[in-house]
């Protein structure tokens, strides 16, 4: 079992940036791939970022966060980092972090075996 906590979110005005973190319990976590997922009131959770596992490099974004959101890991630390930038109003939502089993990242939530509680980013205009 792995254990995901995710902090840093707050409220922030439009173009401005947070940095959120998911740390985890365990290092096995370093091994797995992780992803970012957030949802807004009323829609359906939608995939962010990823990060391969086994110190991985690649990241993979959705298309409405490319250029603006980095995804980075710190092994050292079993934390998986969440950069924003250029925030939007459109970005507010609760953001969870997730790990899989596996090294290979996927953008379907149900692919995930482990989920953190979430944290509340506001976006204001």
């Amino acid at each position: 079992q792995v254990q995901l906590v995710e902090s840093g979110g707050g409220l922030v005005q439009a173009g401005g940036s947070l940095r959120l973190s998911c740390a985890a319990s365990s290092r096995t976590f370093n091994l797995y791939a992780v992803g970012w997922f957030r949802q807004a009131p009323g829609k359906e959770r939608e995939f962010v970022a990823a990060i391969r596992g086994w110190g991985g490099s690649s990241t993979y974004y959705g298309d409405s966060v490319k250029g603006r959101f980095t995804i980075s890991r710190d092994s050292a630390k079993n934390t998986v980092y969440l950069q924003m930038s250029s925030l939007k109003p459109e970005d507010t939502a609760v953001y969870y972090c997730a790990a899989r089993t596996s090294v290979i990242v996927t953008t379907t939530a149900n692919e995930y075996d482990y989920w953190g509680q979430g944290t509340q980013v506001t976006v204001s205009s």
